[in-house]
């Protein structure tokens, strides 16, 4: 459910939430894209010899799918990337549902700087957790 919000109508603890199913095709799909082919994510037999025992996802994979929310959904169409942190807590799997949340904690309505909480979650653990600032779209 896409929606688009400007400058004027955010508020603090206004949130926003996607799920994202990992799979195969999205992790290849990244994979070629960022040309990323660290055998950690693409090669299973490589995986199952790592700590991880098994193929894992991209982490800034789960840093587009915040991207994704942030410019879909809060703040939305027209919301412009200032800064992201990530902090990766857990490794997400082929497989896993995704829920991306974030969460505005600060806006700074001269500059049109809004700050937001972001996080993945998986099993309703935390995943990957971080802060964004974006610019807000304003009315003209």
């Amino acid at each position: 459910m896409s929606q688009s919000f400007y400058l004027d109508e955010l508020s603090l603890d206004q949130t926003a939430s996607r799920v994202f199913m990992v799979d195969d095709a999205g992790i290849a799909a990244f994979a070629d894209v960022s040309t990323d082919h660290n055998p950690v994510h693409v090669d299973e037999a490589f995986a199952a010899a790592s700590p991880f025992k098994g193929r894992i996802a991209h982490g800034m994979l789960m840093g587009a799918y915040i991207s994704a929310t942030l410019a879909s959904d809060l703040p939305g169409r027209g919301a412009i990337y200032v800064s992201q942190s990530l902090n990766f807590r857990r490794a997400v799997r082929p497989g896993d549902d995704a829920t991306v949340m974030v969460t505005i904690t600060a806006i700074d309505l001269k500059s049109g700087h809004v700050t937001l909480s972001t996080v993945v979650k998986v099993r309703n653990k935390t995943f990957v957790d971080g802060t964004a600032v974006v610019i807000a779209p304003k009315r003209t």
